[in-house]
């Protein structure tokens, strides 16, 4: 590691070039991080210091580019994390039922699948008349691969209620002994895709949401860029749409059109 330092203005250069693309901020600390994750991206192309590998990644239609974003992504997530949301969703809807019985909701930044599958599980368990789609989406292709295969190590629902397990899973026997799968029916409610959020193509219609996960994502972001995010994320919910954001993160204002509903929640309010 030491034949490859990373200077400081090599190190902005990459901070430059995430941001301009993906709105994502690496504060000046992270130079150590930024360094021991792209050294294996070095090594694969052969390649002998940064200043080569930024000429190789000059933007999002560099082959390099998706190599380049998932090693400076952060993907911590797990089956319901942060539980109070997905009970609140239960509790708000049973007393508010989406008309038609058709739900639309949007994981943003979704990892490796974990979340928008446990809002599947939840929905399905209290709802199973009703007709949910989840859209659920990430700039990083690669943890999009797990997510649609929907197989975990069994580990990672060690934790969960036995009827949980039950409920939404199939445990493997042979080569697949100690992993899960995500059953298809649940599996089926989640439409997974690569989205970045920075981008002004692609985002849902307006007013067309239910609820919008977007959790422990902001934080990654400069405050122009997260105003910017509500804004569109307000305009894809409908009347009275929720928002959930992480246990970290806090809206920035009340101009920006959001009710607090306490818990990290926030509902669309109403007018301009």
């Amino acid at each position: 590691m030491e034949d490859f330092p990373l200077s400081a203005p090599s190190f902005e250069a990459v901070r430059r070039l995430l941001h301009k693309h993906t709105g994502i901020h690496l504060g000046p600390q992270k130079q150590a991080m930024v360094r021991v994750r792209l050294i294996k991206r070095l090594r694969a192309h052969g390649l002998q210091d940064f200043d080569a590998y930024l000429m190789l990644v000059k933007g999002p239609e560099s082959p390099e580019w998706g190599a380049f974003v998932n090693a400076l992504t952060t993907n911590l997530t797990s089956f319901f994390r942060e539980k109070h949301h997905f009970e609140f969703l239960a509790s708000h809807f049973a007393a508010h039922p989406v008309p038609g019985g058709r739900l639309q909701a949007w994981s943003a930044g979704c990892s490796t699948g974990e979340e928008p599958y446990t809002l599947a599980m939840v929905m399905a368990a209290s709802f199973p008349e009703w007709d949910v789609r989840i859209l659920a989406t990430d700039v990083d292709t690669s943890v999009l691969e797990t997510a649609r295969r929907g197989v975990y190590p069994e580990e990672r629902v060690e934790k969960l209620d036995r009827e949980w397990k039950r409920f939404a899973f199939l445990k493997g026997t042979g080569a697949q002994a100690g992993q899960v799968r995500v059953r298809p029916e649940l599996q089926a409610m989640v439409e997974f895709g690569i989205f970045n959020l920075l981008g002004t193509t692609g985002w849902p219609r307006p007013s067309s949401r239910d609820v919008i996960f977007c959790r422990n994502v902001m934080i990654y972001f400069d405050k122009p860029t997260q105003r910017e995010l509500l804004r569109r994320f307000r305009a894809a919910l409908v009347p009275g749409g929720l928002l959930l954001v992480g246990h970290s993160e806090a809206l920035l204002d009340a101009s920006l059109g959001f009710q607090s509903l306490g818990g990290t929640v926030y509902r669309k309010a109403e007018g301009p």
